[in-house]
């Protein structure tokens, strides 16, 4: 009774730390995925977890304690000596009772160790048990790819698990066997066994050598996995040296498997040592074999030997990284431009993308941002069709951050502060006189200038949510800042749980560690708690076994706001396909998922239905993925060829667009992601981009995502890589190559001579000289015709500001180079006056001309009745400008300008 006593505060230690905290999680968990939708599939992972770990503990807790049991039946004696006996040391007594306990304790932790494992590796199992043909066959062994991506990591862990639990009772079993003297080594007789220990050992060492066997046929399949010298796989000695060893190493194997067998039941002394020898000394030659066929055979005359095996490295890199269907195209790249191909790809101008990601952001951050507690994490690109055009767009969610909130209390921290407010969105191309985006959605609350209205701009679940707040309290909730007052609201979406009752209020303070929740008295029973508001916290909850973009982007649709998300079904287990660094050899963008930034509902929708991976996960979770075809349209049109995919392609095609086993040993014709030096350091590569541009040989523009290559080691251009995102044409890839015996100037040339440039080189060093600081935007190549523009942004900084504004516009074409104030100046200054879409990145001559036609107020009555009305509201316009101006209210600077463009714009048509 002592003792159960003594071992009660253990017990009730154990219940409130491990298994308490446990079950609130889990639960809590059940409830979140309840209210998301997915609750089979946490149900599905939950119970494959417990049902794999439950087996493989039963197995293992079995296996270890029947063979240690079997052993400790051989001690004849009721106890057992554990130490010398001395006069001053007595031995330890262990009776067979307490010995039993012990081996019952030590197989009861070996089995929960390996039932931990197996059960984290649930999705293998399911994996292999749903298995779907890719209809693909490897060329050296015959087997479907599927038996590679699904079925061989299961094999392996089943093998490595037997293994480890052969091996450990092998080892227990023969300390038992020795400590009751059964097993011995006596200096004059050398080995003594008991026989029924040596039938025992020499059974255990039987199914040992036959998990050799099974891991060396294993082997076999793993060497079109492995690299293999010139390329990723099996190589030459591989297949003529390797595989045949492995074969003959199986042999062996089985062979002395046999003889343990034999040795169990035969008097014969040796059989299984024998065995394992043999074993030993043909894995050695089998190695050894392999070392001198490659370097007899294969070494001198590598390129020869090894082409059938860059032949299916190459097929099987361009199938996997999907690159096997990519359009080639030949571009001269050195035709002359004139107007009126200039005039012919006016979409293109028009949507050339002057604001870069990092200075928009610090611009957003300055003048958007309001207060102090919201952020912009990001900015996206996008496509919109702004009043009938089709304009590239940049945007970005003004979302909370609680770390910055002048007071952080609980109740402002999870009951008032809960949510981010409206976004700010621009043409990717308008400037504002001061060097300023121009923004068509801005403010609190949101003001939009165009035919795009935000109807719910409350932002509960983005890039930055990431802690839980309870919504429909007594407290109110802030909504967004008025003057010196504020706009406060109550939560109407769907999201979230309810925290009514006390056991919910009990459950949730101890998941977030905090009591507040249940002594305070703002919590009703219309109360509801909303976490995992961040969206890889929110995404990586549902479905783990995906692999996500990088880059979620916020899209308005209907006037509501919605966050995409791109998901990758990856494998590094395609044979013969070479992986991109320690990353997968296989991936599809096969998943795309939708969120609602304000009731937090999530759909997974299956973009790619013929990937075998994707359905794979679809057999296992029935519920979890929905067809493309539900997307709603609007949305469809904002679905973008994401950037991390495409990295991966870009970098895979620079070594496999040679798909000639001669070109490709030799690396003739390798390419480079072409580096820009602009600190005299290394350089940084370039990164892919979106724009909206005219294709040479399409009719139209479209929203596309490219990436110029030089070849290595240089720096002319070679060829640019093209995938595109609108309608029909989505996920189609096509590479533009340059001519070899010409020279085309690539980006890394053009920054050279944009830095020696007698003109610009000068301003630079004396704007950096004046204590501001210039920062050089993106280099974009922009292909027109059977050529190409190099057109560069830049942007000034005052020392000790935070606010970039865009000051000049480099454009290159062939051996000219021109800087002016805008993109339309420098075309005209490089071919004569050119026709383009109108925009406000003319707003600078536009005020000049403003200002000298408006102060002069005589002309008006000279005009008719409705010019001179229009000339009144320009000129209202522009004193609306310079009011703006003086406060530093640049945002409403550049709106007032743009309106005043389109009314002299106007005003001229009228005349």
């Amino acid at each position: 009774m002592s003792g159960k006593i003594r071992l009660l505060p253990f017990i009730v230690a154990g219940l409130v730390f491990v298994v308490l905290p446990q079950f609130v999680n889990v639960y809590t968990d059940w409830l979140w995925f309840g209210e998301t939708g997915y609750q089979d599939v946490f149900l599905l992972s939950l119970s494959s977890q417990l049902s794999v770990g439950f087996i493989v503990f039963g197995f293992s807790a079995l296996l270890l304690f029947g063979n240690l049991q079997i052993a400790l039946k051989s001690l004849k004696k009721p106890h057992l000596l554990i130490g010398p006996t001395t006069e001053d040391v007595r031995p330890m007594v262990l009776e067979q009772s307490q010995l039993r306990l012990i081996i019952k304790a030590v197989s009861g932790v070996v089995a929960l160790f390996l039932a931990f494992f197996a059960s984290s590796q649930w999705l293998v199992w399911l994996k292999s048990s749903h298995a779907v043909p890719f209809g693909k066959t490897d060329p050296i062994l015959g087997q479907d790819i599927a038996f590679y991506v699904f079925q061989l990591p299961a094999l392996e862990l089943v093998r490595t698990l037997v293994l480890l639990l052969i091996v450990v009772s092998l080892i227990g079993s023969a300390v038992l066997y020795f400590l009751s003297e059964n097993l011995n080594i006596e200096p004059d007789k050398g080995l003594s066994i008991h026989p029924i220990a040596k039938r025992h050992l020499s059974i255990l060492g039987a199914a040992f050598f036959l998990l050799m066997a099974f891991g060396a046929y294993l082997d076999m399949h793993r060497l079109l996995l492995s690299p293999g010298g010139v390329i990723h796989g099996a190589s030459y000695t591989d297949v003529y040296a390797e595989l045949p060893a492995l074969r003959v190493l199986i042999g062996a194997a089985i062979f002395a498997a046999v003889l343990a067998v034999a040795q169990a039941f035969s008097t014969v002394r040796w059989l299984l040592v024998s065995g394992g020898v043999g074993y030993i000394v043909v894995s050695l030659a089998g190695s050894a074999y392999s070392v001198a066929i490659q370097r007899l055979l294969v070494a001198p005359n590598e390129q020869v030997r090894e082409t059938p095996f860059m032949i299916h490295n190459i097929e099987a890199t361009r199938d996997a990284f999907g690159i096997d269907g990519v359009e080639e195209r030949e571009l001269s790249g050195d035709d002359a431009l004139t107007g009126d191909d200039i005039e012919k790809n006016s979409e293109t101008i028009a949507n050339v993308r002057l604001w870069d990601h990092q200075p928009l952001l610090d611009t957003f951050g300055q003048i958007q941002e309001i207060r102090t507690y919201y952020d912009f994490a990001s900015v996206d690109n996008d496509r919109y069709v702004i009043d009938g055009n089709y304009r590239q767009i940049m945007l970005s969610a003004r979302e909370l951050n609680s770390e910055s909130l002048p007071n952080r209390s609980w109740i402002n921290e999870r009951l008032v502060f809960t949510h981010g407010y409206g976004l700010a969105l621009g043409p990717v191309n308008e400037v504002t006189q001061e060097g300023l985006p121009v923004l068509f959605v801005k403010n609190i609350p949101p003001q939009s200038s165009v035919d795009l209205e935000i109807s719910e701009p409350s932002i509960y679940f983005g890039e930055m949510s990431n802690d839980h707040v309870f919504v429909n309290t007594r407290a109110e909730e802030f909504h967004y800042p008025e003057g010196d007052d504020n706009v406060y609201s109550q939560y109407e979406g769907s999201g979230g749980i309810s925290v009514g009752s006390f056991f919910r209020k009990l459950l949730f303070s101890l998941r977030f560690k905090s009591f507040k929740l249940l002594l305070s008295d703002d919590i009703t029973q219309e109360s509801r708690v909303l976490f995992h508001r961040n969206l890889s916290d929110r995404l990586s909850m549902i479905a783990p076994f995906l692999t996500y973009d990088e880059d979620p982007y916020l899209v308005v649709s209907e006037g509501k706001l919605f966050w995409i998300r791109d998901a990758y079904t990856v494998t590094d287990r395609y044979p013969y396909s070479s992986p991109v660094g320690r990353g997968p050899n296989y991936i599809r963008n096969s998943v795309k998922v939708v969120v609602d930034a304000y009731n937090g509902s999530t759909t997974y929708y299956l973009a790619d239905p013929d990937d075998p991976l994707a359905k794979n996960l679809d057999l296992i979770f029935p519920n979890l993925f929905r067809p493309l075809s539900e997307l709603s349209d609007d949305l469809k049109l904002h679905l973008r060829y994401p950037e991390g995919i495409f990295s991966l392609q870009a970098e895979v095609l620079s070594t496999y667009h040679m798909t000639n086993p001669d070109v490709f040993y030799n690396k003739e014709d390798q390419w480079d992601v072409p580096s820009i030096d602009d600190n005299g350091g290394g350089g940084v590569p370039m990164q892919p981009y979106y724009t909206i541009m005219r294709l040479p040989g399409e009719e139209k523009a479209e929203f596309i995502q490219m990436l110029p290559f030089t070849p290595r080691r240089k720096d002319n251009l070679a060829a640019w890589l093209v995938a595109r995102s609108d309608g029909e044409h989505y996920g189609k890839l096509r590479v533009f190559q340059f001519p070899k015996q010409k020279v085309v100037f690539g980006p890394r040339q053009i920054v050279a001579r944009i830095n020696q440039d007698q003109a610009i080189s000068p301003q630079i060093t004396l704007w950096n000289q004046q204590g501001s600081q210039v920062i050089w935007g993106t280099l974009l190549v922009i292909p027109i015709e059977e050529s190409l523009l190099y057109i560069r942004p830049l942007y000034l900084r005052a020392a000790g500001g935070r606010i970039p504004e865009l000051k000049r516009v480099i454009v290159a074409h062939q051996n000219q180079i021109v800087m002016e104030e805008t993109l339309d100046q420098a075309l005209t200054r490089l071919f004569g006056s050119v026709q383009t879409q109108p925009r406000s990145s003319s707003l600078r001559s536009i005020s000049v001309d403003a200002e000298s036609v408006l102060e002069d107020t005589d002309n008006l009555p000279m005009l008719t009745t409705d010019s001179a009305l229009l000339a009144r509201k320009a000129r209202e316009h522009y004193e609306a400008a310079m009011s703006a101006q003086r406060v530093g209210d640049w945002a409403g600077y550049g709106e007032e300008l743009r309106q005043l463009g389109m009314l002299l714009e106007e005003l001229n048509n009228s005349q």
